[in-house]
C-alpha cells in the first residue's frame, strides 16, 4: 500500500512516515474496496455473477485503480455475453496501468480476429431487431432472432431473459421454465430471471407424474343467513346443466371467426413483414452482385487491350522473366486476375498469385499502361483481404515467437493496405523482439507520423523512449 500523496509505501501507522500526511482514512476506503472485491470474487466463483458486479462496482467505487477489481468484472461482462462493457473496463484498466496488465491479453485475445469483432457486432445487431420486433408486436419474429442469437452465443444472458418473457407472455410456461433454468447455469442469483421463475412457478404445478400443468383454482361459494339466533350457512347448489350441442356450435362459430380475423388481420401484417425484409434482402443481394459484375467487366476489359498487345509485350516479356525461366510479370497478373474472378473467396489461392507479381516491374516504364492499370485494380480490389490474412498469419507468428516469420507477413500486410495500424505496430513489435532495434525505431516512427493521436501512436512513443533508454 502506498501514500496517495508522495506515493511512499506506507506503514501501520495511521500517517505517511515519509510525508506526514493522514491516511487513516484513505486505508479504510482501500480496506472497503478490497472487501467488496473478495465478496465479487467468491460470488464468481460459485456463478453468482449478477451480485458478483454489484460487489465489484462497489470496490471500484472506493478505488477506481483498483486493477483486479476492474479487470475481473470485465471477465464477468464478457462471460455474460455483454462484450462492449467488457472491452470498456479493459481499456480502462489499461489506460490506468499501461504495463504488467493482463487486461492487455483479455483485448488481444478479443481484438486479434475481424472475423470475431464482426460476429460479436452482428450479435448485438440481431438482439436489437429483436427489441424492434418486440416494439413492433412482431413476437414471433423477434423469437426466431433471439434463437439465432443463442444458437451462436449460448450465454448472452439478456437474450435468455428477453426469450424467457416472450414465452411467458405466450403462455408457454414448459419452455419459458427451461429458459430462465439455462439463464440460472449462468448466474445462478440473477434477480429478474428468479422474479420471472416465480411467475412461472405461480402458473404451473406438478402432478403425480412430475410434470407441470397449468394451476385449476377452485372454490365453493356458501349463502349465509340468520335464523333467530343462529346463523344458517348453506351451499349453493349446483344444477346439472342439460346436455345440448349449443356448445359445439358456439365454440364452432369461435374458431370461424378466430380464423377470419387471423386471415384478414394478423396474417397480412405477418406477410407484410416478411416480405420488407425480403425485399431488403434481395436489393442487398442485387447490389452485391451489380458490383462483382461492373468489377469483372472492367477487368475483362483490360485483359482484352493486354491480349491485343500481346505482339508489343513480348519483348517485355522476355525482359522480365526471370533467368530460371520463372513466370514473366505479366503473365503472373494475368494468372492473379483469372484466379480472382473465377474464385475472389479464396484469400489463400489469390495472395500466392499475387506475391507471384514483381512489384519493380509492374512499376517499370517498359510495363504497357494497361497492365499498370490492371494491376493497380487489382491491389485496389484485393488488398484489404489480402492484408488482414497475412495480418493474422503474421500476429500469431508473433504470438508464438517466430519473429521471422511474423516480420515476413506483417510486411506484405503493411504493404497492401498502408492504413493497417494493427499491423504496422505489431511489425514493429517483431523487429524489437527479433533484435533489429533500428528497424523498430523506425517502424514505431512511421506509426506515429501516418496515426497520430492513436492509442498505436501512444504505445509506439512509449516503445521508442524505452529503446532509446
Amino acid at each position: 500500500m502506498q501514500c496517495y500523496n508522495c506515493g511512499a509505501d506506507l506503514t501501520e501507522k495511521n500517517f505517511c512516515t515519509n510525508c506526514g500526511a493522514d491516511v487513516s482514512r484513505y486505508k479504510k476506503l482501500l480496506s472497503i474496496s478490497n472487501y467488496y472485491y473478495n465478496d465479487g470474487l467468491d460470488k464468481a466463483g460459485v456463478r453468482d455473477l449478477s451480485g458478483a458486479i454489484e460487489s465489484l462496482k462497489l470496490s471500484l467505487k472506493f478505488n477506481k485503480y483498483h486493477i483486479e477489481a476492474r479487470n475481473l468484472l470485465g471477465l464477468i461482462y464478457f462471460e455474460m455475453g455483454e462484450t462492449v462493457p467488457a472491452l470498456s473496463e479493459w481499456v480502462i484498466s489499461k489506460n490506468l496501468r499501461p504495463e504488467k496488465n493482463i487486461a492487455d491479453d483479455y483485448i488481444n485475445a478479443v481484438q486479434k480476429s475481424p472475423t470475431q469483432l464482426e460476429e460479436f457486432a452482428q450479435m448485438s445487431r440481431k438482439y436489437n431487431q429483436a427489441l424492434n420486433y418486440c416494439y413492433q408486436d412482431s413476437k414471433d419474429l423477434a423469437r426466431i432472432q433471439l434463437k439465432k442469437v443463442l444458437s451462436d452465443h449460448p450465454n448472452f444472458v439478456q437474450a435468455h431473459l428477453l426469450l424467457a418473457l416472450l414465452y411467458m407472455d405466450a403462455a408457454d410456461w414448459e419452455k419459458a421454465r427451461k429458459e430462465l433454468t439455462r439463464c440460472l447455469r449462468i448466474d445462478c442469483a440473477n434477480t429478474t430471471a428468479l422474479r420471472y421463475m416465480h411467475e412461472v412457478d405461480i402458473a404451473l404445478k406438478t402432478d403425480d407424474d412430475g410434470k407441470f400443468v397449468r394451476k385449476q383454482g377452485k372454490s365453493e361459494e356458501v349463502v349465509k343467513y340468520q335464523s333467530g339466533n343462529e346463523t344458517i350457512i348453506q351451499p349453493i347448489s349446483q344444477i346439472e346443466p342439460k346436455k345440448s350441442f349449443g356448445w359445439l356450435w358456439g365454440t364452432l362459430a369461435g374458431l370461424a371467426v378466430g380464423v377470419a380475423v387471423s386471415w384478414f388481420l394478423i396474417l397480412p401484417a405477418r406477410v407484410q413483414i416478411a416480405q420488407t425484409e425480403l425485399n431488403n434482402k434481395l436489393t442487398a443481394v442485387g447490389e452485391e452482385a451489380d458490383r462483382k459484375n461492373a468489377e469483372i467487366s472492367s477487368l475483362n476489359q483490360q485483359i482484352e487491350t493486354l491480349t491485343k498487345e500481346n505482339d508489343e509485350l513480348t519483348a517485355q516479356n522476355g525482359k522480365l522473366s526471370g533467368a530460371d525461366g520463372s513466370m514473366s510479370a505479366v503473365e503472373a497478373l494475368l494468372n492473379a486476375a483469372s484466379v480472382y474472378m473465377e474464385t475472389p473467396d479464396d484469400i489463400e489461392a489469390l495472395s500466392e498469385a499475387v506475391d507471384k507479381i514483381s512489384r519493380d516491374a509492374m512499376e517499370s516504364s517498359d510495363t504497357s499502361e494497361a497492365a499498370r492499370k490492371l494491376y493497380q485494380q487489382l491491389l485496389q480490389d484485393t488488398g484489404t483481404d489480402l492484408a488482414a490474412n497475412y495480418y493474422d498469419t503474421g500476429y500469431k507468428a508473433y504470438r508464438s515467437g517466430d519473429y521471422e516469420t511474423a516480420i515476413e507477413n506483417l510486411t506484405k500486410a503493411v504493404s497492401y493496405d498502408e492504413t493497417n495500424s494493427e499491423a504496422l505496430y505489431a511489425l514493429a513489435n517483431s523487429y524489437r523482439d527479433n533484435g533489429n532495434k533500428r528497424q523498430a525505431k523506425e517502424t514505431y516512427q512511421k506509426v506515429i507520423e501516418l496515426f497520430p493521436n492513436t492509442e498505436k501512436a501512444t504505445q509506439s512513443q512509449r516503445a521508442l523512449d524505452q529503446l532509446d533508454n
